[in-house]
């Protein structure tokens, strides 16, 4: 706890962890494993990338909305009663030695032991004559022609240029009277003048690593050393006095007019908005001279805190490339490969398959076939008459959507909820929108006010019987690629109570009705809340009573107070509470008379923990659900969520078994201690046990159970 932070017990410092730096906290645990030695080297390469990529969200949006906070002056605090300024001062005192971390980890680690097996990054001064050679004929005709100079001026009437925000540039200073151009009084009272060159990476053409001719090895040079090489070619009258390489970060917390008669125009204007928006952290390199800092901190309008710099290259994100360079296996994870279900044999119909009995899977252990199977399947089922799904975050060739097209080409009545505020998946999920609508696919923008974060496909089918609903309920967005990446849950079911909820649901979100009671879902922000807190109260109650009770959760951010007050007391009581929280976790475990019962950990490991699953003793029932829902007050009281009760014993078995593995976890598992920091788990005497192994191998165990049910037995013909 800092200085200023009260330490008595009904104090909000003691009773909760603050939000972002609990988030950081999290980014310290992925990056850890980029230095974690048993891990393959190109993977620990990804990590690192990963908390760059993570560390940037962060700045747009948790950063650009505080900023915003203290700009309109908000006394408001947050959780642990630390104010806008007080949160921003405790923010860059960890990312400064977050960032210094990172850099050492680079080039004090991954890069002198990349070079050890030939991946060798290649500075100017290394170059020989051959790769010179090369280089000059890559920039005249590759680079080159992508590459814009912009006059960024020196100070007085001209103007500081537009720099998009996560673009890697490289700022040139000239000294003064050379050239073409005049000198021109800067601000700071310098004579230098400034050119910005974008880097053109990624979607503006370029590889960033660029290969290098060699006799052996992988040697590589980045594309902003290949114009720094050129630049007095690009400037031959110029006198240049140094370059540095910068990056802006700029504000994407946005809120959007949901009023507005054109949904889709407003959204359009918003992306516009977040484009223009201000800068809330500057990236520069550390050689840049204080001339340098001076200009850009004044020409991007900020302040000395939001200056980083950098001993290294900027945008680390991009060494993402890096972990997937090919030819290099021997570094990398093995593939694991998803497992196919036994309960969805090829030869047997989807349908068919889910009226015989509740399905579920876990992804990515088991594969996403049975999923994307329903919804194409149904697409050209002549008894299937209406499709209805829910639609968060997409892939960008998604063969989901592409379903539903064809479903409603082929005359059924096919809805989809198309959440377009899903934080930069807008623009993708826009496209699609105007791609069923031209299909004949009845779109809707999500509902005013909330975002529709469920995982809910509805399918109605004309049987023999009668009418029949099928339904997937799932933890994870319709996308079939992160469904190879993140660990979540699919359940199938034709229930007639679920399904019947499920209708409910889609009514109230489509239909602009009151939603209507449900039988066994709860849906946020009707009754979810209510029920999560009912469910903590019988705990409590039970336990009060001399019954078995326990609570079991495994989820991604726990955030609210109401949720995290009720497990303080639940815990008072004697509950035994266990929860494994990938990311933000405001609440304090382990303190005496708070939360002496609560234990919490977080697995970080080659996949993304991304399932909510929730398991309450009840006396000895274990009453289990899955949610796409975090406990977070933006879950609970602004998002259309479900938490979906899973009954069938059979699935409710393989589910339980899901969850426990993470709490046996002794490998990848860290336990959050009192102040929100994270101490890693050792096996000691008890083995080793990494829970994402056991599931890829219980998983191909499974399907190699079904495959060869037995050993074949040699059943000789005796004579009569």
């Amino acid at each position: 706890m800092s200085k200023t932070e009260s330490k008595s017990e009904a104090s909000p410092s003691f009773r909760y962890v603050n939000r972002e730096l609990s988030w950081l906290a999290f980014n310290q645990r992925v990056l850890d494993q980029a230095f974690n030695s048993s891990i393959p080297l190109l993977e620990r390469v990804k990590f690192l990338a990963i908390t760059a990529t993570n560390l940037d969200e962060f700045f747009r949006v948790r950063i650009g909305g505080l900023k915003f906070a203290g700009e309109r002056g908000s006394s408001k605090t947050g959780i642990a009663g630390m104010n806008v300024q007080q949160q921003l001062e405790r923010i860059r005192e960890t990312v400064s030695a977050f960032n210094q971390s990172q850099y050492g980890c680079l080039l004090d680690e991954l890069l002198p032991k990349m070079e050890q097996q030939g991946i060798r990054r290649v500075t100017l001064s290394g170059l020989d004559v051959k790769q010179r050679v090369h280089l000059d004929d890559v920039f005249q005709n590759r680079i080159h022609p992508l590459l814009e100079m912009i006059a960024a001026g020196g100070g007085g009437e001209r103007k500081f240029p537009w720099l998009d925000g996560l673009r890697l540039c490289l700022c040139v200073r000239f000294g003064s009277g050379t050239g073409i151009c005049q000198e021109v009084e800067s601000d700071s009272g310098t004579g230098s003048r400034y050119i910005v060159i974008p880097v053109p990476v990624g979607k503006h053409g370029m590889n960033r690593f660029i290969p290098l001719p060699a006799q052996s090895g992988y040697p590589y040079i980045l594309l902003e050393d290949v114009i720094a090489m050129h630049l007095q070619q690009l400037f031959p009258a110029e006198k240049i006095e140094e370059y540095a390489s910068i990056r802006v970060i700029r504000n994407a917390d946005f809120e959007l007019n949901e009023e507005a008669d054109d949904f889709f125009q407003e959204m359009e204007q918003l992306l516009s908005l977040r484009d223009a928006s201000d800068c809330v952290r500057l990236e520069i390199s550390e050689d840049a001279s204080p001339a340098m800092n001076r200009f850009l901190a004044e020409s991007l309008n900020v302040t000395a805190g939001e200056v980083y710099t950098a001993r290294g290259p900027l945008a680390l994100g991009d060494f993402h490339a890096m972990s997937r360079i090919s030819g290099f296996s021997g570094l990398k994870d093995p593939a694991w490969n998803a497992a196919p279900s036994p309960g969805f044999p090829a030869d047997a119909g989807i349908f068919e398959i889910i009226a015989d009995a509740d399905r579920i899977l876990v992804h990515p252990y088991q594969s996403y076939d049975p999923v994307i199977r329903l919804v194409e399947e149904a697409a050209i089922d002549p008894k299937v008459l209406t499709i209805k799904q829910t639609l968060y975050r997409t892939s960008r060739d998604s063969r989901i959507v592409r379903a539903m097209g064809m479903a409603a080409e082929n005359g059924k009545s096919v809805t989809a909820v198309v959440e377009l505020k899903a934080r930069f998946d807008e623009e993708r999920n826009m496209g699609w929108a105007k791609q069923m609508q031209q299909s004949g696919v009845n779109v809707i923008y999500g509902v005013r006010g909330l975002k529709t974060h469920a995982k809910l496909c509805l399918i109605v089918r004309d049987e023999p019987t009668g009418l029949r609903r099928y339904a997937h309920f799932g933890t994870g967005n319709y996308n079939e690629t992160t469904a190879g990446l993140y660990g979540d849950i699919s359940y199938f079911t034709c229930d007639p109570q679920l399904t019947g909820d499920a209708l409910n649901a889609f009514n109230s979100i489509t239909g602009l009705t009151v939603p209507q009671p449900m039988e066994k879902l709860a849906m946020a922000p009707v009754n979810l809340r209510a029920v999560l807190l009912d469910l903590i109260r019988i705990e409590k109650d039970n336990a009060a009573g001399g019954l078995e009770a326990a609570i079991t959760a495994k989820l991604n951010s726990l955030v609210d107070q109401e949720i995290i007050d009720a497990l303080y007391e639940a815990s008072s009581a004697g509950v035994q509470i266990r929860l494994n929280v990938r990311g933000i976790c405001c609440l304090r475990p382990g303190v005496e008379g708070l939360s002496r019962n609560i234990q919490v950990i977080s697995i970080v490991d080659r996949y993304l923990e991304h399932a909510r699953v929730f398991k309450f003793r009840q006396g000895g029932d274990n009453r289990m659900f899955i949610s796409s829902a975090d406990w977070m007050g933006r879950n609970l009281d602004k998002r259309i969520e479900l938490m979906v009760p899973i009954d069938d014993p059979s699935c409710r078995s393989f589910l339980d078994y899901v969850l426990e593995s993470c709490f046996r976890d002794n490998v990848s598992s860290w336990t959050i201690q009192q102040d929100g920091t994270s101490r890693r788990a050792s096996p000691g005497r008890r083995g080793e046990f990494r829970s994402q192994q056991e599931l890829w191998e219980w998983c191909q165990q499974l399907h190699q159970n079904a495959t060869n049910p037995g050993t074949t037995v040699f059943k000789p013909i005796l004579p009569e």
